[in-house]
């Protein structure tokens, strides 16, 4: 079956010394406003198809889809109905309210709405037992975020980042992981570190 993946495309924002996005990069050499655009207009390309599908409750036409052999624990059948965008859209400090607004297992989704695009960017899919304490601390999302929210705001672009929770992940570890994996796959979020390689930010490409 075919994977519908699109090429390689090298490292997501470069990550510099120490293994932070975007330490590495030349300030001489600043991301320009059409690179971005371009950046986010392929990822949209990509996954836009999926939102229309799950969406609708229709199938991803052969070639779309590239989940693991076989249907492990059932994943298949919930990665094609399980709509980040029907989620809960919340802040992403939302760990920084007086109560826990999320708790137990869960899926989560970070997610990105350009008021320039045609639709929402995945940007990220975690998986946790503890809803109400992953996000806090140390993330590595956190920090190609951060790297993101800089690029944006050096060409004047505006984002609107949420995260979302799906609350009836399962509470085993193995299916949980197995299904989180599965919707990596699925949707190529750029800021997982399975799929990081695939997209490239052109921060060091000369202007047109």
């Amino acid at each position: 079956m075919g994977s519908g993946l699109p090429p390689r495309q090298g490292d997501l924002f470069g990550q510099g010394p120490g293994g932070v996005a975007g330490a590495g990069l030349n300030p001489e050499l600043p991301l320009l406003e059409h690179q971005l655009r371009d950046w986010q207009q392929r990822l949209l390309s990509f996954q836009q198809p999926r939102f229309e599908a799950v969406a609708t409750g229709s199938a991803l036409a052969a070639g779309q889809i590239d989940l693991f052999a076989g249907d492990v624990l059932g994943t298949a059948a919930t990665v094609q109905r399980l709509n980040p965008l029907a989620l809960a859209p919340q802040h992403l400090q939302f760990w920084r309210w007086p109560e826990a607004q999320n708790s137990g297992a869960a899926l989560y989704f970070v997610l990105d709405r350009p008021a320039h695009l045609s639709g929402s960017l995945l940007l990220y899919v975690g998986e946790t037992a503890q809803a109400d304490r992953r996000w806090k601390g140390e993330h590595d999302c956190k920090s190609y975020l951060a790297a993101y929210g800089d690029a944006l705001q050096q060409v004047g672009l505006s984002g609107q980042l949420s995260i979302r929770f799906w609350n009836d992940a399962p509470t085993a570890v193995r299916a949980r992981r197995a299904l989180e994996q599965a919707l990596i796959r699925h949707w190529l979020p750029p800021f997982n570190k399975e799929t990081r390689h695939r997209w490239a930010t052109p921060f060091t490409a000369d202007p047109d």
